[in-house]
């Protein structure tokens, strides 16, 4: 048990499981995690080993005996025959027989249909008219000699999501934990561990769950594969409905002419498009057309009356190219369906989440710490849909007068989930809420550059916010800072890149700061053939493309002599930085030159033999290359900056030392990320080059 896994239980017992054993308990039973949750929350909401054990057991024996497998389904239906009555967990959906003026169930796995329901169930569960509720029922068996007659009856029904919770209870729990331990907390509640992930990758997570928590929200994430785009919409919560992007009709989707029945947006808090993007698929254009209109006045209509509904709108896809490939030859959306490749459809989007920052989804990635039962955070992220924080920002903050009133309203929706979220009883400090609008902005320049692209007619914006005290905080999108030679072209295609913007691919690019302006002013440093030369570099998390070779071969090409001070190089990882800095050397250097690596560190009281072990390694591993790598840990106990001197006069000073990737996977000879430093996401982190 963590310090943070303690302080969760003790503030909200009953309500958090531990998330490992959702899989210790699925099997090969095909449910929602949420379902799953559901019923380890009454046997397993504690983190007593024991009482966990037992309760383990007895999720497992309910579910062999009354979660139906589709294989079994006749097994089940001889036993229900034969007592008359059993107990099932199974997926519903109900529909009106109009011959018989009767309501019959449908159960998905046990197979069974016509299923008598009375209409007091269906009136308090709606949503079993539109699409299939998990439930707990029982059926019972009943044969008649009358054959127009089913013999299948519900006789209760239950759906799987607790009865009601206690907001003003979480709220006052919420103050007992700090912004980075409620972050790390949510993180564990939809099973990722937060150690795998820097601040900027558990901000973008966190940021698919605010169609849950904000009402009319239009949000979109295109990304490589593999990502775990569409797992928080299937599996995270009973309040949202994924469909894949191909099924999606106005019937299914808004309203039935034929008969008025609404559809999906009027009983679900988020309908998410799985499989969304695909240029070869194609869509109605009446549909296209509702859905603009829906997602810009929160209204439909087929027929005279306009109706309105507060589903929020997800729309998750894979994308076939890189980001550079697309923004050279196309655009960020260029794998949207041509019906949805159109400017208004696209305008009406909130935000647009950069899947190609979310990394794969490993196995060490999911965690066995303790987070909220899903069903649980559901239910609270639901009570807060009908609050609106989009406002709060503004006591810090004003937007730029150039946003105008759709970019504006994006932002303000944005911020608005991010503060439910995160703050939702409030005390967040300037520093917090600059960091979210900052990404709240960004979201939504990412649709308007790209619009541009697509639309000559959409004028160019500057996305800006300023401070109380007149601080001006410019925004830029990573893939804007990464790429800007591709970033800034026009509708056709052709050139026009802001004047600051270079177009040396391989040169590092810099972040300016002042104290004017210490937010944003981007260009590039003197090419490598002028000379290195001073200046103070900001890098944003999730950026690639950045190397040891990129970072310090000009500064350190000609030198003989090469002092690096870091106190914390002790883990295999972290020396592993000082071999791939010793490799970056090798390289820059003649094979006639002789040069000289010193590491001043500090010794790892855990397991300092190791730390000997893998530098003592280095050392033997640089005879006869003519480098000469050697090590010593610091006398003093002073050694608490972290940079590297050499002997042409250069100091390079580095907030995180050699330690700005984030994880990778180290052991994967096929891993790009292991081989090459370029493909690794960096964490946030500075350097400042000076003349000594």
């Amino acid at each position: 048990m963590t310090d943070l896994n303690s302080k969760i239980n003790a503030h909200f017992p009953g309500f958090v499981v531990r998330k490992d054993l959702v899989k210790a308990v699925k099997g090969n039973a095909i449910v929602p995690s949420y379902v799953l949750e559901y019923l380890l929350g009454q046997y397993c909401a504690t983190d007593d080993e024991a009482s966990i054990e037992t309760g383990i057991e007895t999720v497992k024996e309910i579910l062999r005996k009354h979660y139906v497998h589709r294989n079994e389904a006749g097994l089940i239906q001889s036993t229900i025959r034969e007592k008359g009555r059993y107990k099932v967990i199974d997926r519903i959906s109900v529909a009106l027989n109009e011959k018989t003026d009767a309501y019959e169930a449908v159960f998905e796995n046990l197979a069974i249909k016509k299923v008598a329901v009375d209409s007091g169930t269906v009136k308090a569960n709606p949503k079993l008219l539109v699409s299939g509720v998990w439930c707990i029922a029982d059926v019972q068996y009943e044969h008649s000699d009358d054959q127009r007659i089913s013999p299948w009856m519900l006789e209760t029904l239950k759906p799987i999501q607790i009865a009601r919770v206690d907001f003003d209870v979480f709220v006052t729990a919420r103050k007992e934990f700090t912004t980075e331990e409620w972050i790390d907390l949510l993180m564990q509640s939809i099973g990722f561990d937060p150690a795998a992930f820097g601040k900027r990758s558990k901000l973008l997570q966190l940021m698919r769950l605010i169609p849950f928590v904000e009402r009319n929200y239009n949000l979109i994430e295109l990304g490589p594969k593999g990502t775990g785009k569409s797992h928080v919409y299937s599996e995270f919560s009973p309040h949202g409905q994924l469909i894949s992007g191909g099924e999606v009709s106005i019937p299914k989707l808004f309203v039935n002419n034929s008969n008025g029945r609404i559809g999906l947006v009027g009983y679900w808090d988020v309908v998410a498009f799985d499989e969304f993007a695909g240029r070869d698929k194609s869509a109605n254009r009446a549909l296209v057309d509702i859905m603009k209109n829906y997602m810009a006045n929160k209204t439909f209509s087929r027929g005279v009356t306009p109706m309105g509904a507060e589903a929020s709108f997800a729309f998750v896809g894979n994308t076939a190219h890189n980001v550079p490939y697309m923004l050279k030859n196309s655009d960020l959306f260029e794998e949207l369906p041509s019906q949805f490749h159109d400017s208004a459809f696209i305008d009406r989007l909130h935000a647009y989440l950069p899947g190609w920052e979310v990394d794969v989804i490993r196995a060490e990635m999911f965690t066995a710490g303790f987070g909220f039962i899903v069903d649980y955070l559901a239910e609270i992220l639901r009570h807060l849909r009908s609050d609106d924080l989009s406002h709060r920002h503004q006591a810090y903050f004003t937007l730029g007068p150039q946003i105008s009133t759709r970019d504006r309203d994006a932002i303000n929706k944005t911020m608005s989930g991010f503060m439910k979220l995160l703050f939702p009883a409030g005390s967040e400090t300037e520093g917090e809420v600059e960091e979210l609008l900052r990404l709240a902005v960004e979201s939504r320049k990412r649709v308007k550059d790209q619009l541009k692209r697509i639309d000559a007619t959409y004028p160019a914006v500057d996305f800006h916010f300023v401070s109380k005290g007149g601080r001006k905080v410019q925004v830029t999108t990573l893939e804007e800072d990464e790429y800007p030679q591709f970033y800034h072209l026009h509708a056709a295609g052709t050139q026009e890149r802001k004047p600051e913007q270079a177009s040396d691919t391989d040169a590092v690019v810099e972040t300016v700061t002042s104290t004017t302006a210490p937010d944003t002013s981007h260009h590039t440093p003197e090419q490598e053939a002028k000379g290195p030369k001073e200046g103070h570099f900001v890098f944003a998390e999730n950026r690639k493309g950045v190397s040891f070779h990129k970072l310090f071969g000009p500064y350190l090409k000609g030198a003989t002599k090469i002092v690096v001070t870091d106190p914390y190089i002790r883990l295999f990882y972290q020396v592993r930085n000082i071999m791939e800095l010793v490799e970056t050397v090798l390289r820059l250097k003649e094979p006639e030159d002789q040069v000289t690596i010193e590491l001043v560190t500090c010794p790892h009281e855990g397991d300092i033999g190791k730390q000997r072990e893998n530098l003592d390694a280095i050392t033997a591993a640089c005879e006869g290359t003519g480098v000469s790598f050697t090590w010593s840990f610091d006398g003093t106990g002073t050694a608490h900056a972290r940079h590297i001197v050499t002997d042409t006069g250069w100091k390079i000073s580095l907030d995180r030392g050699l330690d700005i990737f984030q994880q990778y996977q180290m052991n994967d000879a096929f891993s790009l990320a292991n081989r090459l430093q370029e493909h690794r996401a960096v964490k946030q982190f500075e350097v400042t080059y000076l003349r000594i």
